[in-house]
């Protein structure tokens, strides 16, 4: 029997569960659809969101033959034979996993198929596909980003499953608790969240007409423990905003012991996530080689896993919490939002406009423009901001660590040559 993922496969795009920047009423992948102008395309995001599905949906939206090759497992002969297919059918849906894999034989392959139409590739990777697919083969798609789910939209296809027939052959409810620990806890991996919802199911029916699936049965089936989240599952933000707190306020012992509550929940996702956050937003320009460390901390825990991504996260914990702290960058970008949503989009000088073509000159673009590496300091005194906020004063250096107070001092020289002085 198939497992409950492909049980529940959409079959149209509206039984998709998320993705509405892509889906939505009056976007893209949507428009698509509903204009029967299907282009080929790469999807690509973390595992478990829908990529499979999404191409699924596409194909039985449209009544179009649907075929799944894996860029690492399928050869050349496999790609004949769709190929040969699509001849047939005149056209065809063809998702091609892993696409990141593809090999130059089979790319030559692919292309005037491309071209020509008879076949819609759609890629699927968790890869970017800006770094990691050939030149050749993404000049020729669309490339759309999918986003994690949601605990929301998990808890939307845990629902239909209960109450879908062609889940399980006997009825099955699942408590609010249970609902809430495994929307939250699979970390916007639909697959993760059926195949749990599966195994619970399974193991606790045995020859039961009905099955009621409680909180220890998923927390046997996911082999973590509802440490994070309560029974609204707003525990689990709660944990990540103490443990922001924690190291904002340099309370080494609390970011410790907050972020232990993820780790155990196995929480990887959001605890990168939300250290990044925490790195730029409240470090800052104290020590932006912290904020390094930390996208570096996180690749490592990522590629390691759990239980090992516990030590490079220990590690910039604890290099976060005890580091200075700033939020000035933070603080100056929203100032300045402030003032766009305020002003809006305000003329730019015309010396600052791009010159780099025949007719700029005459329109007056980048006429005036003083190259600062010209004179001493590298700085010339020219405007820059749009007439109406040029007095704006955004940055506002707090000097806390030895690499702001840098930027303070230098800022302060700029200041001084502004105002005439030497």
């Amino acid at each position: 029997m198939k497992n409950l993922a492909l049980r529940m496969r959409p079959q149209t795009i509206n039984e998709v569960i998320g993705q509405q920047h892509l889906l939505g009423k009056g976007k893209i992948i949507r428009r698509m659809i509903d204009a029967n102008l299907l282009s080929s395309m790469i999807l690509y995001g973390p595992p478990g969101i829908g990529k499979t599905s999404i191409a699924s949906a596409i194909a039985g939206s449209l009544n179009k033959p649907f075929r799944i090759l894996n860029a690492a497992v399928n050869n050349k002969k496999d790609l004949q034979v769709v190929a040969e297919e699509a001849k047939i059918s005149e056209q065809i849906v063809l998702l091609i996993d892993e696409i990141h894999r593809l090999d130059k034989p089979k790319q030559d392959f692919l292309l005037p198929l491309l071209e020509n139409g008879e076949i819609i590739l759609i890629g699927a990777t968790t890869e970017n596909p800006y770094f990691s697919i050939n030149p050749a083969i993404r000049s020729r798609v669309q490339l759309f980003e999918l986003k994690p789910l949601t605990s929301s939209d998990i808890k939307q296809a845990v629902k239909h499953v209960i109450a879908s027939k062609k889940a399980f052959n006997f009825p099955v409810e699942i408590t609010d608790e249970a609902l809430n620990f495994l929307s939250q806890s699979t970390n916007g991996d639909l697959r993760s969240a059926y195949n749990s919802l599966e195994l619970a199911v399974l193991s606790s029916a045995k020859n039961q007409a009905y099955v009621l699936i409680n909180l220890d049965a998923i927390e046997n089936s996911l082999q973590r423990k509802s440490i994070t989240m309560d029974k609204d599952g707003d525990g689990h933000y709660d944990v990540l905003s103490a443990l922001q707190k924690s190291i904002r306020g340099s309370d080494v012992n609390a970011a410790l012991h907050y972020a232990a509550r993820l780790v155990a929940a196995g929480d990887l996702q959001s605890l990168g996530r939300r250290l990044i956050v925490i790195a730029y937003e409240d470090i800052g320009l104290a020590n932006p080689e912290a904020c390094q460390r930390t996208v570096t901390a996180i690749q490592a825990a990522e590629r390691l896993g759990f239980p090992e991504a516990r030590i490079p996260i220990a590690n910039i914990i604890v290099d976060l919490a005890l580091s200075p702290k700033s939020n000035s960058a933070y603080t100056a970008m929203n100032t300045a939002i402030a003032d766009l949503t305020q002003h809006g989009a305000l003329e730019i000088p015309l010396h600052l406009k791009d010159s780099h073509y025949k007719a700029a000159q005459k329109i007056g673009h980048g006429v005036d423009y003083l190259y600062p590496h010209d004179y001493p300091n590298d700085w010339v005194k020219q405007d820059y901001l749009p007439e109406k906020i040029r007095k704006a004063d955004y940055y506002q250096a707090k000097a806390t660590g030895k690499y702001e107070q840098a930027l303070h001092f230098r800022e302060k020289q700029i200041k001084d040559w502004q105002n005439g002085k030497n």
